[in-house]
């Protein structure tokens, strides 16, 4: 019968393992590449009895409560045995306890105990037992029938032990794993993330032979050269005569499908015994054939690697999956199998808003077909390495990874980055990420960690991994971070943080320049993407960057219940986090939204996907700048020329079909192009308009792949075939009606009265501030200016003819007047023609706004528009929509950011209805020159007030913006602002529309 008694959570190993920063692991295996998927094993994921200690000395209780591994216990519900509660805390860049480097909070410092019995059949005896846990935070001690068997350190990569010692085969056995959360290590893993603890991957126990595969290293290059490198150990130190390794490698078309016992002889591969004093052996071949890897082409080749015993038997076997590839940097370019490609990529941590850390492989694989969907062909692990089932996921589908270091000293960087204490789990970090993943095509670069600033432990990592690993350039942006051109040998590449169009275009570059992070994803944000491509595709030695970041890292909180305030947890999925929705009673939580302090609030939320996954508008946005293909009419307009953008493949999986306006579409026929290529091709003369016309060339998938479905949007590249922006007004029909009819009626204040206003049309130049407007201080001057709450002045109403002017002053706080002339003029059809001139003094040098907000009366609940779409445009990201007629509820146009914001924008808009289900009329608004327009719920003060969704209450009514300027949304929350071209200065503004009933 097991002892159950309650015992004490100290470790016996010789020192508190949780401040040592020299310790970087206790017993711990080498870090390897071999993959046993058919290996003897007992999985350990479920539930587990749990405590949660305030400290890791604090004694264990003697009863116990259960919890799920893997699994974050930040947001898992469990009985609190000790009085601790410990939620999710979210900060950027200060660490969560005031505590210095290298010793953690002592008074504080959640520990959990994990313990379950584990059944190890009895066939196990006689072999090599291995404990495995895929990751933990932050440090791992782990027992199994109450012997110590190990420490870990490294919250993003596995700790394996030899527990074989400490298993009875056969038996019932107990394993214990102490987490530790602060420790030594939490000052390397300071990342801009929310703070977890618990086990956040698989654990699980299997069995070896005695003798077996201790790692497993492969190069692979176009041209067919493999090269193996297999290490074993085991045994009494002395291999046994006769034992030899050998592969099998095996191609998915079935070309290269050798039985085990000829593969080498028909591969030409020599296979070498064993060395007895060395434990190491070398398969070479010379593949005939062979196809690359890229991301493009994601080819891939079945490797098995076996250990044969003398009688031939196998003893061990490890399976790969191969990309033949190389990548070298010559000059200023970074080249894949010779080719010099571009990164358009992102950056990824492990998140969602349920489990925090834990994300399964069906959750990675469909972050990476979003991701693939959306034009994306690379991948930055931000900021540590990733589940090995990311990269085998990268492998198969086909994207270029970044792989990160865990080491982030982002609040201590200075001071650690010289440190000797640290040099070793520097080094540690580093070389564990490589030796784990360096069978993986997809890693093209590997990076020595994030925001660290740049010190002798930086150099001692890179060199290691430079010896190790000489097929992979190495990046770190602390090295290039003062001076880009510096020879320094722990970067490879120039790989700045957000610098600006002017900054990367100013070269030239003595390395390729890719973007370790640019356009930064916070709420309403991304601008200018399309002019970071036009210059890096023109600009000798920029090859790209990575966007930051991919999802937001909104927690779903419950805000109902016995619970309230928690985060809702992983049971909450079936009914909160169905079908992208959540349900009334939650909401989206961020920094302080647990009580966590200190906090960075919303700066969390900086992802291109909501956290639930559904893209934001910047998605498509970048979806078109990466178009595989693109589209220009020839000079004499009469004919189309496509070009082929991608660097290896052809246009053969890809279908398309012509577009235009309402007159219907027709079958397209793509030629048959090399990467770069051009060629002529036929317009649609069935197609081709009178008048304005926009041609849009729909291109899809033509057949299924495993990223994307067949007939799944690729791009839609947009010509225009005629446009004629004069005179709007009047080819609208704007006619004005004689004098004396349709009088316009005004009330006491000069302001419109109409039946289907409920709020006239009004001069504004507020918008509810975006993230980057927040966070960048540019909101800050808006208010100083009192932009948020004019006074409007009525300084005269006069008639002139049949229309009436209504001049207006509007006192801003500090910075002068505003003037505002509004010509109101009845038209012959019913409508209205409203001229506005607004005279802005020079001290308003940047505005949101200049333009006309009015509001409908209620039950106006679709719109249809001809403008870009159909997503979220503004005037600095609308490259990825096309201009045309358009339709969408008016419940649908407003984008749920994070933090209420501006939002559901449309640009280019020249003309709009406004219609509802029921008989009452609707209204049709046609605009003098395409213009900026919004149509949502919610006033612009409804969205500055709120700091969540739930705290919005939609109006029935429509609130509609019309602008003659708005501001772009660059990315100033951290990165340049939006471009000069994009401002909205002082001066005088004119714009003209109508408004009539249907």
């Amino acid at each position: 019968m097991q002892d159950r008694r309650p015992a004490s959570a100290e470790p016996a190993v010789p020192i508190d393992p949780w401040d040592a920063p020299e310790l970087t692991g206790w017993r711990r295996l080498p870090m390897h590449a071999v993959v046993r998927p058919d290996a003897p094993r007992v999985p350990l994921d479920g539930r587990w009895r749990f405590q949660l200690l305030p400290t890791p000395r604090t004694p264990l209780a003697g009863r116990w409560a259960e919890t799920d591994v893997p699994g974050c216990w930040t947001v898992q519900d469990f009985d609190d045995l000790h009085g601790v509660r410990d939620l999710p805390h979210y900060t950027n860049v200060t660490m969560p306890f005031p505590d210095l480097p290298p010793s953690p909070p002592a008074g504080r410092n959640p520990t959990g105990v994990y313990e379950r019995e584990a059944d190890v059949p009895a066939d196990w005896a006689g072999r090599r037992v291995v404990l495995h846990v895929g990751a933990a935070e932050s440090v791992l001690i782990a027992h199994v029938n109450g012997t110590a068997v190990g420490v870990g350190k490294d919250s993003r990569l596995a700790s394996e032990f030899d527990v074989t010692h400490a298993l009875r085969p056969g038996e019932r056995n107990t394993v214990r794993l102490t987490v530790v959360k602060w420790s030594d290590a939490t000052f390397l893993e300071d990342q801009d993330q929310w703070w977890h603890g618990g086990i956040t991957r698989s654990v699980h126990l299997y069995a070896t032979d005695p003798l077996h595969l201790a790692d497993v290293g492969i190069t692979a290059v176009p041209g067919g050269t493999l090269d193996v490198a297999v290490r074993v150990r085991g045994g009494e130190g002395v291999l046994p005569a006769g034992w030899s390794v050998s592969g099998l490698l095996c191609t998915p078309d079935g070309i290269l499908r050798l039985p085990a016992d000829e593969a080498f002889a028909r591969a030409n591969v020599a296979s070498e015994r064993v060395s007895d004093f060395l434990g190491e052996a070398r398969i070479r071949a010379v593949v005939p054939g062979v196809r690359p890897w890229t991301a493009e082409t994601p080819r891939l080749y079945d490797l098995t690697v076996r250990l044969h015993r003398a009688d031939g038997s196998v003893a061990d076997e490890s399976r790969h999956r191969v990309g033949f590839r190389s990548v070298e940097i010559s000059g200023a370019d970074l080249l894949v199998n010779g080719v010099r490609v571009y990164f358009r990529g992102v950056n990824r941590h492990d998140f969602h808003p349920l489990t925090g850390r834990v994300v399964d492989a069906e959750e990675m694989r469909a972050d990476l077909c979003l991701l693939k969907r959306h034009g994306f062909n690379a991948v930055r692990t931000a900021h540590y390495p990733p589940d090995p089932a990311l990269l085998s996921l990268a492998d198969e589908l086909g994207l270029y990874v970044v792989d990160e270091a865990d080491i982030e000293t982002h609040d201590h960087a200075h001071e650690l980055a010289d440190d000797p204490r640290y040099l070793g789990a520097f080094t540690d970090r580093v070389a564990r990420m490589v030796l784990r993943d360096r069978n993986h095509p997809s890693v093209v670069v590997w990076s020595l960690g994030n925001e660290s600033d740049y010190g002798a432990n930086h150099d001692a990592a890179a060199g290691w991994l430079r010896r190790t690993d000489p097929t992979r350039p190495v990046q770190y942006e602390g090295a290039i971070k003062d001076a880009w051109e510096q020879a320094q040998s722990a970067s490879d590449i120039i790989c700045p943080m957000y610098a600006s169009i002017e900054e990367i275009t100013a070269g030239p570059h003595s390395k390729p320049l890719i973007l370790c992070e640019y356009s930064h994803a916070m709420g309403n944000s991304n601008g200018s993407l399309a002019d970071y491509w036009r210059a890096i595709e023109s600009t000798p030695g920029l090859q790209g960057g990575f966007v930051w970041e991919f999802r937001d890292h909104g927690i779903l909180q419950r805000l109902t219940g016995e619970r309230a305030g928690r985060p809702a947890g992983p049971d909450a999925a079936a009914d909160a986090y169905a079908d992208g929705v959540t349900a009334p009673g939650y909401r989206w939580a961020y920094g302080g939204d647990f009580g966590d302090t200190p906090h960075d609030g919303a700066f969390c939320a900086d992802g291109l996907v909501l956290p639930d996954r559904t893209p934001k508008p910047a998605m498509a946005e970048h979806r078109e700048i990466a178009a595989p293909l693109r589209l220009e009419l020839t000079p004499d307009r009469r004919e189309a020329r496509i070009t082929n953008r991608q660097h290896f493949a052809g246009l053969g999986w890809l279908s398309a079909r012509w577009h235009i306006g309402d007159s219907g579409t027709a079958p397209a026929r793509l030629p048959d192009l090399a990467p770069g290529e051009s060629a002529v091709v036929p317009l649609p003369t069935s197609l081709l308009p009178h008048g304005d016309s926009h041609l849009t060339l729909r291109v899809t998938t033509a057949e299924d792949l495993p990223w994307a479905p067949r007939g799944t949007l690729v791009c839609a590249p947009q010509v225009v075939l005629a446009e004629d922006h004069r005179d709007l007004l009047t080819r609208a029909g704007a006619v004005l009606a004689a004098d004396g009819a349709g009088a316009v009626e005004l009330d006491d204040a000069g302001l419109l009265r109409h039946p289907l206003l409920t709020a006239p049309p009004v001069l504004t130049l507020w918008r509810a501030p975006t993230d980057n407007d927040e966070w960048g201080g540019i909101a800050d001057r808006w208010r100083a200016w009192g932009l948020h709450a004019l006074e409007r002045t009525l300084v005269s109403v006069g008639r002139e003819g049949a229309s009436m002017v209504v001049r207006s002053v509007y006192a801003t706080d500090g910075a002068g007047t505003v003037g505002h002339e509004q010509v109101l003029t009845p038209l012959a059809n019913g409508g209205l023609l409203v001229d506005e001139t607004a005279v802005l003094p020079d001290a308003l040098t940047d505005l949101p706004r200049v333009g006309t907000v009015f509001e409908t009366v209620a039950g106006l609940d679709t719109l249809e528009w001809f403008g870009r779409g159909p997503g979220e445009t503004y005037p600095d990201r609308c490259a990825g929509a096309t201009a045309g007629l358009h339709r969408a509820d008016v419940d649908a146009l407003f984008t749920p950011y994070l933090r209420p914001q501006e939002s559901g924008g449309r640009h280019d808009v020249r003309r709009f209805t406004l219609t509802g289900a029921a008989a009452a009329p609707g209204i049709a608004v046609h605009l003098d020159l395409p213009r900026q327009v919004s149509v949502t719920r919610h006033r612009a003060a409804d969205l500055t007030a709120a700091a969540h969704h739930d705290e919005l209450v939609p109006r029935a009514t429509c609130v509609v913006h019309l602008d003659a300027a708005h501001r772009g949304v660059g990315t100033a929350s951290c990165g340049p602002d939006t471009l000069p071209a994009y401002r909205v200065g002082p001066g005088t503004h004119r714009w003209s529309w109508t408004l009539q009933p249907l």
